[in-house]
């Protein structure tokens, strides 16, 4: 573990924040015309999975965690927790529900994914700036219905709902931000 300061913090680092691991989800350096410099973060544990904000002084510091990458198969669902297994050495880990959050709507079994790991603990997953998911449901636009950036829903092959614009039909693969569930381009 090496100490940085705040000056130091970027968004997906790993740090030890009251005697835990955290994630910095989101921050921002505010230079306020009076008073002294700070830096409003937003931690996400990487035990319970909960996110709060926190404010650190300007040049205050923290210990920064080194947090392993392992390529990982995604295998299926147990209960509240979801089973990977290493590509290497084949050990398999679970990573619950609320460390993947909405991601788990885009997950596909088979498909390899980073996971991070923390003392040998599996803490969450790196997700991808896209995903490719094929449509099992999509009904047919209305016709007359060609008004620009008219849009409909469709269900992909891992049961989560997309509005996507009018073309996209049953069978169509397309991708997905699964940062924020939305249409980027058909495949």
């Amino acid at each position: 573990m090496s100490t940085i300061t705040t000056a130091q913090f970027k968004k997906g680092m790993f740090i030890e924040f009251k005697d835990e691991p955290h994630l910095i989800t989101d921050m921002q350096f505010v230079n306020p015309g009076k008073g002294s410099a700070f830096v409003r973060t937003k931690l996400k544990s990487l035990k319970s999975g909960k996110v709060q904000e926190f404010t650190f002084k300007s040049g205050e510091s923290a210990e920064e965690l080194p947090i392993e990458t392992r390529e990982m198969q995604y295998l299926y669902k147990e209960g509240e927790g979801y089973v990977f297994m290493d590509n290497f050495s084949f050990e398999q880990c679970t990573i619950s529900a609320t460390m993947l959050g909405d991601f788990i709507n885009y997950l596909k079994p088979n498909d390899s994914y980073q996971v991070l790991m923390f003392e040998e603990n599996a803490v969450g997953l790196r997700f991808p700036k896209k995903v490719w998911l094929k449509v099992t449901e999509a009904t047919e636009g209305a016709k007359g219905n060609t008004v620009s950036g008219a849009t409909k829903t469709v269900v992909v092959e891992t049961g989560a709902t997309i509005t996507v614009p009018l073309f996209i039909k049953e069978g169509d693969t397309i991708g997905i931000d699964p940062e924020t569930g939305a249409y980027l381009e058909r495949g």
